[in-house]
């Protein structure tokens, strides 16, 4: 309790970047003899004393919007900023978001984040909000947004922060979801490199600007991090679509610190290099069963999904990198995603999924797909 009022009785100002000492008096009026007056900048406190003060604030305030007392700390100066980065670095397995960073960390190993979008007709756009509650009508807090662009033959979903700007040219721009023609295999691109001595993907499509790099610290390319397939449905028979996903997923576990490198077989027949940052995961759809009462084929979604729609899902994993041994457990969803109104949808992840990868997936099952139909 008092380090809680301590740190509210804290105004975050600009008085805080100030390296000017608090001086009550006048200029000239103190002797100068007399010892300095001690100082009123918290950006002067001891390590030790600073270091437990933002960690406590960090344990205790893990939900939103509670969480921002956390970012307010990163806002004070340089030095809060780079220690409270440390200490949300040292838990991020808990999955926890605090930053933008956090959106392409794994997810929480026990219990999903629950997260809803919204979805604009008018303008294609798909809004990512992170639950706040239980309940399915709370507002939540932004996360992310996405808009779909045709381009001649395919699609794209430009991924972004900031809800007001989506284009492969913003500074809030994190990656995209690109379609082919039938709108049956997709490609997930990350703004950023996945690991060190990754390479952007070539051709002219997988390029952020047109033009050459602009700049050292912006890449001019994307990073593919994952694939997706939906099954044909050639003899056009009733039931749910098929998904497989094959993922780049970063582990947050020690032993994928190991150093060891592996090679894995994605579904498409590639080999796939393993780094210690990052696993490799394939996720498929949880195969709904078939209800004689009601005629209709069934997930259970305990209570997060409300309308029936084709659109409805729950993966699993078939290979996990990030559990013991490599292999998925087939009972556990990772990621489910299911219709609760016009335009809203529910959103549940957990790791190895990150918000990022988790939002591109679901992106991926709006539109129609005749093939897969």
């Amino acid at each position: 309790m008092f380090l809680r009022k301590v740190f509210r009785s804290c105004k975050l100002s600009r008085s805080f970047n100030s390296t000017t000492p608090f001086d009550p008096s006048p200029a000239g009026d103190r002797n100068s003899d007399e010892e300095p007056p001690q100082c009123n900048d918290w950006s002067t406190l001891l390590p030790e004393l600073l270091r437990e003060i933002i960690r406590r604030v960090d344990v205790t305030e893990e939900q939103w919007p509670h969480r921002q007392n956390v970012v307010a700390c990163a806002g004070v100066c340089k030095r809060w900023r780079n220690i409270t980065r440390e200490i949300v670095r040292s838990r991020s397995h808990k999955g926890t978001i605090t930053f933008p960073s956090c959106l392409k960390q794994a997810g929480p190993h026990d219990l999903p984040h629950q997260c809803f979008i919204k979805r604009n007709r008018k303008n294609s756009t798909f809004y990512l909000y992170l639950s706040l509650t239980s309940s399915l009508t709370d507002k939540g807090k932004f996360l992310l947004a996405g808009r779909r662009y045709r381009h001649g033959t395919h699609t794209e979903y430009i991924i972004s922060l900031d809800a007001d700007d989506l284009s492969q040219g913003s500074n809030a721009y994190v990656g995209k979801l690109r379609s082919d023609f039938l709108r049956t295999n997709y490609t997930i691109f990350d703004s950023q490199p996945p690991h060190s001595g990754a390479k952007p993907s070539s051709g002219r499509s997988c390029r952020r600007f047109e033009s050459k790099q602009i700049s050292p610290e912006v890449p001019a390319g994307n990073f593919e991090v994952g694939k997706l397939s939906y099954k044909f449905n050639l003899l056009k028979s009733r039931g749910p679509r098929r998904m497989i996903c094959s993922l780049k997923c970063p582990i947050s576990s020690p032993s994928s610190w190991s150093g060891e490198s592996s090679d894995n077989i994605s579904p498409d027949g590639h080999k796939i290099h393993g780094s210690r940052e990052h696993g490799y995961s394939i996720l498929k759809n949880k195969a709904p069963r078939w209800h004689e009462h009601l005629q209709c084929w069934c997930l259970n979604f305990h209570g997060r999904v409300t309308v029936a729609s084709v659109k409805n899902f729950q993966l699993v994993a078939t290979v996990d990198q990030s559990q013991p041994g490599g292999k998925g457990d087939e009972e556990t969803i990772l990621l489910q995603f299911g219709k609760v109104g016009d335009d809203t949808f529910t959103m549940d992840y957990m790791k190895p999924l990150s918000p990022f990868q988790a939002f591109a997936i679901c992106l991926s099952s709006f539109g129609t797909k005749l093939a897969c139909e």
